[in-house]
């Protein structure tokens, strides 16, 4: 079974300014100095929330992913964030899940952010995600999904959990910074997995601030690594699959959950 190494990155992020943001993570990107298979980045990390889509929305083969493309394949690990892409009649908040080979999977956020007015301008996406890495299965989703533990939920078929790793990249606001590090650790307690909080600081000129408080938990709602409030950092984490595999065999609650289906 092999380990995983992740990198995430909290950081400010320059408001409407794709290029800015793009160079900034890209010297950021460039001090991890040790090989990483994952490399995660917030919620909207080339513009900030919200913003404009009409105005910041790219499209499908535009700048900020050929940049992804590009450090992928020079750092050889995969790096997923969310920015908002073109969509067939909209725009949608879409975390892209960047291959080091060029190939790519996409996310479209699928709870909008209805009191902050986003799904007057976003449309909210109807799929899961579910990726492989080093076979490790991973569900990837975005900042709103966190309240919604049906969206979130694992599930197992046949002894196979759907996910080990449950990630969330955002732009969650400091005011509600304790359902942010709570859900964080009920996510990984309630579904048996790994749980990665991907948050940005600093503020944006909607008066919102951000406090980051980005993480890494463990099965049990333990941390494994965090980031300290208001502070840029770029962590580095291994997870264990071993670990987690002897928690499951020796502690499954899985047998116990309940069946059910989600309706889009």
């Amino acid at each position: 079974m092999q380990n995983l190494t992740l990198a995430f990155i909290q950081t400010d992020l320059h408001w409407e300014n794709p290029e800015a943001n793009r160079n900034h993570f890209e010297t950021l990107i460039a001090g991890i100095k040790q090989q990483t298979d994952l490399i995660v980045l917030p919620e909207t990390f080339n513009t900030g929330f919200p913003v404009d889509p009409k105005l910041w929305a790219e499209p499908i083969e535009g700048k900020t992913m050929q940049w992804m493309q590009k450090l992928a394949a020079h750092y050889q690990s995969v790096i997923t964030g969310s920015i908002l892409l073109k969509a067939d009649s909209g725009f949608q908040n879409t975390l892209i899940w960047m291959q080091p080979d060029g190939n790519y999977k996409t996310y479209a956020k699928r709870h909008v952010f209805r009191l902050g007015g986003e799904h007057k301008r976003i449309q909210p996406g109807q799929e899961q995600l579910f990726v492989e890495l080093k076979g490790w299965k991973i569900k990837p989703l975005v900042c709103y999904d966190l309240r919604f533990p049906v969206w979130c939920k694992n599930t197992v078929q046949n002894g196979e959990f759907a996910y080990d790793l449950l990630l969330f990249v955002a732009n969650w606001p400091a005011v509600r910074a304790l359902p942010w590090q709570q859900l964080l650790t009920a996510r990984a307690i309630e579904n048996m997995a790994y749980v990665l909080g991907v948050n940005r600081i600093g503020s944006d000129p909607e008066g919102i601030s951000y406090q980051g408080d980005s993480r890494l938990i463990d099965f049990k709602g333990q941390p494994i690594s965090q980031a300290f409030a208001d502070k840029e950092s770029i962590l580095v984490a291994t997870i264990n699959k071993a670990d987690l595999t002897q928690f499951r065999e020796k502690f499954n609650v899985s047998l116990d959950w309940d069946s059910f289906a989600i309706n889009t």
